[in-house]
């Protein structure tokens, strides 16, 4: 690469940067965050651990190399953990709802047990297509044996649900079929 290409591609970067660095001046420190991390998995990038954004009034938010490893750790959103785990079916959604907000919610939202309402709301916060019959999820999610029904429409996961969350998400041929693959019998001797 010659020096006119490598300052030309050097330029571009910079153009890059001042645009991106334009769009958030006008966001606070929790929206930049959340730009920030949202731009790392549309693009496929690890996002780095040691680095948090410091907003500081009246100047761009300046990106800090952390050498602590107790800074706090990002929280986990619904549409983070979807993704991490990619339920299927609405069933499965639900039960991943309800592992979220009784393990990996904030404090602040976190219950053991959830309805209609509660469905409703993190299906869309997580980007998953609504079931038709929303009141209907929760039974039907009862039924395939994910929850347990603790009365005035309120559902608990039960420990079939717990350990699909956990333990069977996401579906791969190893979890379905097991580690080895079943020869299939064929006629022949």
């Amino acid at each position: 690469m010659s020096a006119s290409q490598r300052k030309g591609k050097a330029d571009r970067e910079l153009d890059a940067i001042g645009v991106i660095l334009r769009a958030l001046e006008t966001l606070d420190g929790e929206s930049i965050q959340r730009v920030l991390d949202y731009v790392f998995r549309r693009l496929s990038i690890d996002h780095p651990n040691h680095v948090s954004t410091i907003p500081q009034k009246g100047i761009l938010p300046v990106a800090v190399t952390t050498a602590d490893a107790g800074h706090q750790a990002r929280q986990l959103s619904i549409r983070d953990l979807k993704e991490e785990k990619r339920p299927e079916s609405a069933n499965q959604m639900a039960a991943l709802v309800a592992y979220y907000l009784s393990e990996k919610a904030p404090e602040s939202e976190r219950k053991d047990a959830l309805n209609a309402a509660d469905l409703e709301k993190y299906f869309k916060q997580a980007g998953f297509k609504l079931p038709k019959a929303i009141p209907q999820a929760l039974p039907n999610a009862a039924a395939a044996g994910y929850f347990d029904a603790t009365g005035n429409g309120l559902y608990r996961l039960n420990p079939v649900g717990y350990n699909l969350v956990v333990h069977g998400l996401p579906r791969t041929l190893e979890k379905v079929w097991g580690a080895k693959r079943v020869k299939k019998k064929t006629g022949r001797r």
